[in-house]
């Protein structure tokens, strides 16, 4: 009530958390009824997605990104730099599509408008972009805003899967030219440490800094597992890597030239090789590939040759990236399969043709 009459207000009356509850809509004729069926329609959807409509509305997407930002921010190597390449990736390309867009009024189509212009000709923005989105999407599952990504898989048959040019940032050989390649990097009389460095690389599908950096300690030959700490992996967590006949045999040769030291594969100085020595040597003997397309390689192997199912593969590379790989490890590093794989593998390049050296 007020001085001189009564004022009329909408309210809706709601189960909340199980116990009757009144929301104020706004007062009338300020709030129209179209605005009041509006409100009340968003309120029961809030309640039927376990949300209090008290609580505050759904965040738009640039309020739900800095949110998600603000999270993983602390836990990032280098949060404040990765924080400001999220900003500003999303900036440029997401917000104008989807910034002031509530997550729950998000879809593919969006999504689409977003990636499509950009998809064929930066094509690694795109997926950065992409993933990012998922990341916010995922956040506004977890919160009850919406119940699906539209970033996720759904999304990958959608997109154009050739068109335009893409730019190659790791060169990598067919696979059935790697035989060869290891062959005639073995045969090159290069320093034996880096060979034995590209080699093990070559089958154990590692990274460079993740072999170069290899320490003794983190061998265990009586069950031929090479375990890689969180510091030296991309991902940050432990990767046990399943050691095939062939790469226990370039370890034993490694081992006589260690000298007690510490590395795996010292430099002749005895300290860490660079990755500028590895690239020279693939360079020098015309190995068309850089040494971390070996890795592109092997996944190509993997995907032709193998009978190994997709978490297996991936798992092998140590990529931890989509839902159902995330599952997957959860479960298990599925590690003795990943072994059947690594020796098919090693077993595959020793059948390769070899090159006559001249």
């Amino acid at each position: 009530m007020r001085a001189g009459g009564f004022s009329k207000s909408w309210s809706q009356r709601l189960l909340v958390n199980g116990r009757p509850t009144n929301i104020g809509l706004g007062g009338y004729p300020i709030v129209t009824l179209a605005e009041a069926r509006r409100a009340v329609i968003a309120n029961r959807r809030a309640v039927a997605q376990g949300r209090d409509p008290r609580a505050g509305g759904v965040p738009t997407f640039e309020e739900a990104a800095e949110k998600v930002i603000a999270m993983h921010e602390p836990t990032w190597k280098d949060g404040a730099r990765s924080a400001a390449i999220w900003r500003s990736s999303l900036r440029d390309y997401a917000m104008p599509h989807l910034g002031r867009k509530t997550v729950d009024s998000i879809t593919t189509a969006d999504v689409m408008a977003v990636l499509v212009p950009i998809w064929s000709t930066k094509r690694e923005t795109a997926r950065r972009v992409r993933q990012r989105i998922g990341a916010v999407m995922k956040w506004s599952v977890a919160h009850r805003y919406r119940q699906d990504n539209p970033a996720g898989d759904a999304i990958a048959e959608a997109l154009p899967r050739d068109g335009g040019s893409v730019k190659i940032h790791h060169r990598a050989l067919p696979h059935a030219e790697v035989g060869a390649a290891v062959a005639k990097i073995r045969a090159s009389g290069a320093y034996r440490s880096t060979v034995f460095a590209f080699e093990f690389l070559v089958l154990t599908a590692s990274r460079s800094g993740e072999v170069r950096g290899a320490r003794w300690q983190e061998v265990d030959f009586e069950s031929a597992t090479w375990t890689v700490p969180a510091s030296r992996m991309k991902m940050s967590r432990p990767h046990r890597v399943p050691l095939s006949a062939r790469a226990v045999e370039i370890l034993d040769e490694a081992r006589e030239l260690a000298d007690d030291a510490d590395l795996v594969f010292p430099s002749p100085t005895g300290r860490m090789l660079s990755d500028s020595t590895i690239s020279k040597l693939v360079r020098e003997n015309g190995i068309g590939c850089v040494p971390h397309g070996m890795r592109s390689s092997f996944r190509d192997w993997a995907a032709e040759c193998s009978d190994a199912p997709r978490e297996v593969c991936e798992l092998a590379l140590a990529h931890v990236n989509s839902d159902r790989v995330e599952a997957a490890y959860r479960r298990s590093d599925l590690f003795e399969k990943r072994r059947e794989l690594m020796q098919d593998w090693a077993n595959y390049l020793a059948e390769s043709p070899v090159p006559v050296v001249t």
